[in-house]
């Protein structure tokens, strides 16, 4: 199996986001695949970082793509 640092996203209006440890996972609960967002994590932070540190990177990943997009 290959490795997969990467959780898929969704960035509410108020800035925070939630998280989905995959597509199918997210598809599952409901969610508009139209708004997922894949974002990788840094190999380091996925093995080591807790999931307040993968959701404030992510969140800042979103934040900036939302910045270059707007």
């Amino acid at each position: 199996m290959a490795e997969n640092n990467a959780v898929y996203a969704i960035r509410h209006p108020d800035g925070s986001v939630t998280l989905y440890i995959d597509e199918e996972y997210a598809l599952d609960r409901g969610v508009d695949p139209a708004k997922l967002v894949r974002v990788e994590i840094p190999r380091e932070l996925f093995v080591s970082g807790s999931i307040q540190n993968i959701r404030e990177y992510v969140a800042v990943h979103l934040e900036n793509s939302h910045q270059g997009t707007a």
